[in-house]
């Protein structure tokens, strides 16, 4: 199937973060069977992350504030990616970063060295130390220029901004993404959240505040990339947030993805993608649907 320009076995991929180089699920699930891997989120330097506790389980979803603990853009390439590659995964890279030149100097590492990425994610829910008030992805200027630098910087590599759903108009976001050069979007990201302790009134997270995910945001994502596919119906979507099976998958689809990544049911079951996968294909033969291409965007608004 069609991911824009990428050429992908199925609309299925693994979300960043959920899966981390695929190493662990390897041992239960073919890599190279999925639609793609965005592996988790790299940085120019490695990062430690958040002090514990950073996950904490919630009604039909989960609170995380994990703060990117990664090993570094260096480490990806020279350990994961080879590895990724022997496994014949189509791989996806996953750039995080503080300031938009960080952002882009990762970039520059994975065009030099990286050769072998079918494309970039871009995480703009960072926080901006440029401009403390905003992360990326709450801005339309600071969107814009994260993509415009690494775009510049990635050259022919197609880049997908992933947008947070923490904002008034996604489909502002989306526009200035855009009009910077992204080849598609990804969304959405997680919904920031909190849990409490009624035992020790305390914060269930170190860091108080962390992003939801899970069944419970699939609804926001639907309505997200409802709105972003009608705005553009001919950019390509990878719709993710609560993702689990199937028909999960087929929601998304019908509202304006083009392809789904399943992220915290990877928690759950290492061969979500798998059942997914299936779903998808049974949902089609089931409705006589011969195109996967026909199921986008095809929710019936009137009658």
């Amino acid at each position: 199937m069609k991911l824009g320009a990428l050429e992908l076995a199925n609309p299925v991929l693994v979300a960043s973060g959920t899966f981390g180089s695929g190493r662990e699920a390897s041992r239960m699930i073919d890599l190279s069977t999925l639609g793609g891997v965005i592996v988790k989120s790299m940085t120019l330097t490695p990062w430690k992350g958040k002090p514990t506790p950073r996950m904490c389980e919630t009604p039909s979803g989960m609170l995380n504030a994990i703060g990117i603990q990664n090993k570094g853009v260096d480490h990806f390439i020279k350990e994961d990616l080879p590895w990724l590659k022997q496994q014949k995964a189509t791989v996806i890279a996953s750039i995080a970063g503080n300031t938009v030149e960080e952002f882009v100097k990762v970039a520059d590492k994975l065009r030099t060295g990286g050769r072998g990425i079918a494309a970039v994610e871009i995480n703009i829910s960072c926080p901006n130390l440029e401009d403390r008030s905003n992360m990326f992805s709450h801005s339309t200027a600071s969107t814009a220029a994260v993509v415009e630098g690494v775009k510049e910087a990635l050259k022919n590599v197609p880049v997908f901004p992933k947008l947070s759903p923490n904002v008034t108009s996604i489909v502002d976001i989306a526009g200035a993404a855009l009009e910077a050069g992204a080849d598609g979007l990804s969304l959405i990201n997680t919904i920031f959240g909190m849990a409490i302790d009624i035992e020790t009134r305390r914060p269930k997270l170190a860091g108080t505040v962390g992003g939801l995910s899970g069944p419970t945001i699939r609804p926001v994502a639907v309505r997200a990339v409802h709105e972003v596919h009608r705005t553009w119906p001919h950019v390509p979507i990878i719709g993710q947030g609560g993702v689990g099976s199937g028909r999960d998958a087929v929601e998304l689809m019908l509202a304006g993805a083009s392809a789904v990544a399943i992220g915290t049911a990877n928690f759950v079951t290492p061969r979500a993608a798998d059942e997914a996968i299936a779903g998808i294909s049974e949902y089609l033969a089931r409705h006589g649907v011969p195109a996967l291409s026909e199921l986008v965007g095809a929710v019936k608004l009137e009658g």
